[in-house]
């Protein structure tokens, strides 16, 4: 490879070859920072020979982790594959499948899902007989979730009046005793879920001083992506690890935080400097994406937050257009005119599909865009739709593997019980969880002694389930994963019973499973994993993150995503839907100066994924929770320099009234009382006569006058050929250029 350090700038250099001692690199967006953490660890293994084993680099997707490790392999071959590498949870769960025994747990701890941990927390509310309305299960869970990521154990959380205060006031008094229960429940099956990664390895570190001297021994340099993102947890373990030698690199953007409802803490990053005192602060500053025009006016907007590390982001790109306003009568409306601008940008500038991406506050905002999509007959995708490992056929085989791994995973012992149906009924599976409770066992005991508990008919078919066990326990321990996987899979009678559902759905579903067992053989086959048990798989699956997971057979497409998931992206052309009070910024984040500003930061990444050219659109109506109401700009479009925008003038179903980007309040008020009373004028269009036949066009050439439909009478500008199809640019008298596609444009030769 060629010499990397002279591919950076100045900043990036300094950030590169300066590997010792706390640094901070505050990275603006589009400044080049995996570049910068990619060679820096390069330059450690390089120049500093520093064993790969030795290096500790967090990411927040095993994708960023899997691109970077590959990156660092093109500089220093094959010895990237052995740095500690990956996400948070996935490095951890690695320390702790070695280490666990220290906090009681086995090593080969079933790690639960969202939808485990909720699952067995709908259970446990049932069980203590509190009403599931008062106790949703979402609310208990995001509440038991940010107890852990602020390391406030169950314990605590029952002692601390401030927080059981809140539960009363909340109506929910039982939340500390739900967390107690749940986390012994989690604790006896043997299972960690996602949270547990985090709160347990910070626990295994602050009780156990020998394993953490271990690691800190092991780990000399510790590198952080994204640490605007880290929570408190997440921080205190990094912390520690990097403790002795004071080796540790924080990469991120203040700009750019926006996962406070995660537990993200911004001030980890705001007040890093108050722990490390000799820190190192380096700027990246020049942005590689977006045009002079995109840059200045994301300025302009995160200028308005007053928590922030100063920063002045830069570019030497082109000026490129100004941001585009788009202004709608109604949502319907917003979809129309975005989809019908996604089209004309298209054409006129031989962009593919998949260069233009969506963006919206909220999910539900998709489904206008997605019809008037449609109605055009283009492509997309909703980006964050039902993963392909969250399939109820795919969670059935998973708990099937996991349990034969695992005896003690109760949350996999509900799921695959009765199923295919042994005929063991909820009020069986009630006195096995009474029996295992009452005799401080656990579930697997009870079902290995099920006559003794239960007797009777009941046992028979627990018996047969056992053995089944059993015998699945045997596969895993001598076959590999795939041989172990297809094994289960087969005698189980999952498979069997999906090929005998000869529906589209039953189809549909075995051809899922299918699929799983292709991803095992293929995790198998992988030269580069080491481990090709069941068990390790199982962790690697459990540890896929939504943007690991977004594959298209056909790429080509529009791509339609919330904010929050565009993050780390770009796109060519950005479409921000829904600037509107109360949509954005949301209703939900306007009772306080931070939750404003996070907001605001929101917005800033939005702004900056684009790279040629930004659309924002608002509509000045819009159903909401099934009621039509009227709608106010968003005071975020107030935020941006006016130099920066312009209102559009191609679309929309109103005249263009303003010379400015923003209207006035008084046309912003007429027009929103003229909506509530009466449709809003549209432009006149052509009327074409009675007789109007379309004409053959294989002939059109330049110079031609043509007719059309709805521009009315033109002459031909340019022709041009796209594949198969044509298009034509137009010079219409009343509405000026247009570029129509032929093979739609409905177009009548005039000769004379």
């Amino acid at each position: 490879m060629e010499n990397y350090l002279a591919t950076l700038n100045e900043p990036q250099l300094e950030a590169v070859i300066n590997t010792d001692g706390p640094c901070m690199l505050i990275a603006g967006a589009g400044s080049g920072k995996t570049r910068v953490l990619t060679y820096r660890i390069a330059h450690l293994i390089k120049e500093h020979t520093i064993d790969p084993f030795n290096i500790m680099s967090l990411t927040f997707t095993n994708k960023a982790a899997k691109e970077m490790r590959d990156r660092i392999e093109k500089v220093v071959g094959a010895d990237a594959r052995n740095l500690w590498m990956g996400t948070f949870h996935s490095v951890f769960a690695r320390i702790l499948r070695a280490e666990a025994h220290h906090l009681g747990y086995p090593n080969n701890f079933t790690i639960y899902d969202t939808d485990d941990s909720k699952s067995l927390l709908k259970s446990v509310v049932k069980e203590m007989g509190l009403d599931e309305t008062q106790y949703k299960t979402n609310t208990v869970y995001n509440r038991i979730s940010a107890a852990k990521n602020r390391l406030i154990s169950w314990q605590e959380y029952l002692g601390n009046p401030m927080l059981m205060g809140d539960d009363a006031a909340n109506m929910r008094p039982e939340i500390g005793n739900i967390y107690k229960a749940y986390a012994l429940r989690c604790f006896k099956s043997g299972a960690m879920d996602f949270d547990d990664l985090l709160f347990n390895t910070d626990k295994l570190f602050k009780e156990h001083l020998e394993v953490l001297n271990k690691y800190q021994q092991r780990i000399h340099y510790v590198l952080v992506d994204e640490f605007q993102d880290t929570n408190l947890c997440q921080y205190f373990i990094i912390r520690k690890l990097a403790a002795v030698r004071q080796n540790i690199c924080v990469v991120g953007d203040d700009a750019q935080s926006i996962y406070a409802f995660r537990g993200a803490d911004i001030s980890n990053i705001l007040n890093f400097e108050k722990d490390y005192p000799e820190l190192r602060i380096i700027k990246l500053e020049q942005n590689y994406r977006s045009t002079q025009t995109i840059v200045e006016a994301a300025n302009s907007v995160i200028a308005k937050n007053k928590a922030q590390l100063p920063k002045k982001v830069w570019t030497q790109n082109e000026e490129g257009n100004l941001v585009e306003l788009i202004k709608a009568v109604s949502d319907n409306e917003e979809g129309k005119l975005v989809a019908s601008s996604i089209f004309e940008e298209k054409m006129q500038h031989q962009y593919k599909f998949s260069d233009f991406v969506v963006l919206y506050r909220t999910n539900s905002q998709s489904r206008s865009i997605e019809e008037a999509l449609r109605r055009m007959n283009i492509k997309y995708k909703v980006v964050g739709g039902l993963s392909f490992y969250q399939r109820k056929e795919i969670k059935d085989l998973l708990a099937y593997l996991r349990y034969a791994i695992n005896q003690q995973d109760e949350a996999s012992f509900r799921r695959i019980i009765n199923l295919p149906k042994r005929g063991i009924g909820d009020t069986t599976i009630d006195k096995i969880i009474i029996a295992a409770n009452d005799h401080a066992i656990s579930i697997w005991e009870v079902v290995q002694n099920a006559q003794s508990f239960l007797g009777g008919r009941a046992a028979a078919p627990i018996d047969d389930f056992v053995t089944k066990i059993k015998r699945f326990g045997i596969e895993v321990q001598t076959k590999d994963a795939y041989e172990a996987a297809a094994e289960i899979a087969k005698s189980s009678g999952l498979l069997k019973e999906l090929y005998e559902d000869k529906t589209a759905e039953g189809l549909s579903r075995y051809e899922n499973v299918q699929e799983l067992l292709n991803a095992i053989k293929e995790y198998v086959d992988d030269p580069e994993k080491e481990d090709k048990s069941l068990g390790a798989f199982l962790q690697e699956v459990s540890l896929i993150t939504g943007q690991d997971e977004n594959k298209d057979n056909d790429p080509d497409k529009v791509t339609l995503m919330t904010i929050h998931m565009a993050k780390g992206l770009e796109f060519k052309n950005v479409y921000i839907v829904g600037m509107e009070e109360d949509l954005f910024p949301s209703q939900m984040m306007l009772s306080s100066r931070a939750e404003l500003e996070e907001e605001r930061r929101l917005f800033y990444v939005a702004i900056t994924r684009a790279q040629k050219k930004l659309f924002l659109s608002y509509a000045l109506t819009r159903y909401r929770f099934g009621r039509l109401k009227n709608c106010e700009p968003s005071r975020f479009l107030d935020d941006i320099d006016k130099r920066y925008i312009k209102t559009s003038t191609k679309f929309g179903g109103m005249d263009s009234v303003a010379p400015n980007p923003h209207f006035a309040k008084s046309f912003v008020t007429g027009m929103k009382k003229s909506v509530s009373s009466q449709p809003v004028a549209k432009p006149t269009a052509y009327k074409p006569p009675a007789d109007f036949v379309p004409s053959d066009t294989k002939g059109l050439a330049a110079g031609m006058k043509v007719e059309h439909p709805k521009f009315g009478f033109g002459t031909v500008i340019q022709l041009e050929e796209i594949g198969a199809e044509r298009k034509a640019k137009i010079n219409f008298s009343d509405f000026g250029e247009k570029t129509l596609l032929l093979s739609f444009a409905k177009l009548k030769i005039h000769t004379n």
